[in-house]
């Protein structure tokens, strides 16, 4: 079971593989954060969505190998469909591909953007919702996916550091 809050007053929760419940907690939501896999299968049920943050680990599932690749090979297919699914939903998007997903305490660290670094590095939890909830402010005109890890270079105005990304995405 899946639960989540509202920002518009309430909180709910309900099973995602229920379309009903899917189409009743979304109504009058204008952005989502999606911060697990499997979210998205009922992707139909998103009319009025202006905004999708999905906080993706796939580089990190198709990093791994031997008996780790075994045990994640269902994650990596379910986070696959999900980078699919809303690449493919006409919503305007943002994909954090995030390293290996850290219970470390978040805003001590500073970050890294650089490609290919979400494959091998590692992020906070507590650092990956602040980034998610930063990333609402900055919607794309269709698409914006990047890689993000702790690293050396620290934030202080989110809003310029993810349009500079964008900008560098859409070159």
């Amino acid at each position: 079971m899946l639960y989540f809050v509202l920002l518009c007053l309430q909180s709910i929760s309900g099973e995602t593989s229920n379309k009903v419940f899917v189409k009743k907690a979304l109504r009058g939501v204008r952005a989502i954060i999606c911060p697990n896999e499997g979210f998205l299968s009922s992707i139909e049920s998103f009319k009025g969505v202006e905004h999708i943050v999905l906080l993706s680990q796939l580089f990190v599932y198709r990093a791994s190998s031997g008996i780790q690749a075994i045990m994640k090979n269902n994650q990596r297919k379910i986070a696959e469909k999900d980078e699919s699914v809303l690449m493919a939903s006409g919503i305007p998007y943002t994909i954090v591909r995030a390293g290996m997903l850290q219970k470390t305490p978040g805003g001590t660290q500073g970050f890294s953007f650089e490609e290919g670094c979400s494959a091998s590095g590692s992020l906070s939890m507590e650092d990956a919702a602040s980034l998610c909830v930063e990333a609402l402010e900055v919607v794309p005109q269709a698409r914006f996916i990047f890689e993000v890890v702790n690293g050396g270079e620290k934030v202080s105005d989110w809003k310029e550091c993810l349009t500079r990304l964008i900008g560098k995405t859409e070159q």
